[in-house]
């Protein structure tokens, strides 16, 4: 299976982190905010706005705002021809089927019957294009967005992973600096690839950890310091980017494990993702089979982050939720819609551009739940999408993850 190396390189680098210990997260939490304090003065500057005013505009058609130009009817390129003919006056067709009399057709040799037989082609081919539309895959439309939304008219470019582990993603493997300004120029290529719509930075942090060991409370997760969620967040906000907290609950539950969490998510600027990869319902370990979540869960999530917008008056909060596998979310058409949460489904899969083509037409197209996302692999998407060829995925995605 093409995703067996990512869970094999998440629990090592989960093992290493288990090797730490709470001590020794603390104080790679203090040399990590040494290393943001150093990193503040580079070329990158901080954004005067997080999310720009025009993130929560609804299009009015959701299914064509999320269609790729390559798939939609292009008005040259109808030809009604029946109606054509009858319009400029052949009505033999008509005569010899039955189907309309000379009458029908108006009179070309006329001002007035010109026009006349223009109207007929534009509305013909107005009612060919609307066919042509009523074709496409239809997805549903997002409850409308509330004011402070990030989607769906932003796009959010995230980098993910886990500063204390240089194999669990980009977020971790480069310093500081390096990795901001790698950041900027990937979101710069989406804002190239699609002008239309701001691109908003996002720094995405793994706690905590699933591990390959069951701990002293046997939950077979890690929580990070809260040190190095601070200095995370810190670097995120001091740059105007999102920070987002990746949860990988082992054999612990989604509410015990965002409790710990409650005091950043308060914070307007922080988000929530969810790793059913790494949510063991059953005997197994992290890491010896594929994890699962059921919508229950992820409501779970949604109830309390949209308590915490209404009690903290805060923005509508993102949700992304990974999917790679059918078994992976169960019941996602349970998933409750409330403006107050944006849910992503973000197919996480990596392998070749055939393989996560097909895995997005499985989890992200076939099972749509609100927005839509997609992970890419600096090491294990061989070639690599471009931000391009992302445009060209069905249905356009708002959220891009790197690992």
């Amino acid at each position: 299976m093409m995703f067996t190396n990512r869970r094999a390189a998440s629990l090592t680098a989960a093992t290493v982190l288990t090797a730490l210990g709470a001590f020794a997260c603390e104080k790679a939490g203090s040399a990590h905010e040494a290393a943001v304090q150093t990193a503040r003065p580079d070329t990158t500057p901080a954004r005067a706005s997080i999310v720009p005013e025009r993130c929560a505009t609804m299009p009015a058609n959701w299914t064509l705002a999320v269609t790729p130009k390559r798939l939609l009817p292009k008005v040259d390129s109808v030809r009604p021809a029946a109606a054509t003919d009858t319009a400029v006056g052949d009505t033999s067709a008509a005569s010899r089927s039955g189907a309309g009399t000379a009458g029908d057709a108006p009179d070309t040799t006329t001002a007035a019957g010109r026009a006349k037989a223009k109207a007929r082609v534009a509305a013909a081919k107005r009612d060919s294009i609307a066919t042509e539309r009523a074709r496409l895959d239809t997805f549903p439309t997002p409850p409308t967005p509330l004011p402070g939304s990030v989607l769906p008219g932003c796009r959010v470019v995230a980098y993910y992973g886990n500063p204390l582990s240089k194999r669990m993603g980009i977020l971790g493997e480069l310093p500081v600096p390096q990795m901001l300004a790698r950041l900027e120029a990937e979101a710069h290529a989406f804002e190239r690839a699609d002008t239309t719509r701001p691109v908003v930075r996002a720094l995405e942090m793994i706690t905590p950890v699933a591990q390959g060991s069951p701990g002293s409370k046997g939950l077979w997760r890690t929580r990070m310091a809260d040190t190095l969620i601070e200095n995370m967040a810190k670097l995120a906000e001091s740059k105007g980017y999102l920070f987002i907290l990746d949860v990988q609950v082992g054999k612990s539950t989604v509410p015990a494990e965002l409790e710990a969490l409650v005091p950043y998510l308060k914070r307007p600027y922080v988000h929530l993702a969810l790793d059913p990869e790494f949510s063991m319902k059953g005997k197994e370990p992290p890491g010896k089979k594929i994890g699962t979540m059921d919508a229950a869960d992820v409501n779970a999530a949604i109830a309390l982050l949209a308590k915490l917008v209404d009690e903290n008056k805060l923005p509508p909060k993102l949700l992304i939720v990974h999917r790679f596998t059918q078994s992976m979310l169960t019941n996602h058409e349970k998933i409750t819609r409330d403006p107050r949460v944006q849910v992503i489904i973000d197919m996480d899969g990596f392998g070749p551009p055939h393989l996560k083509l097909d895995s997005y037409r499985a989890y992200v197209h076939k099972r749509p739940v609100q927005y839509f996302g997609i992970k890419l692999f600096y090491k294990n998407d061989k070639p690599r999408f471009t931000a391009e060829e992302v445009m060209q995925l069905f249905p356009i995605p708002q959220y891009i993850q790197f690992q």
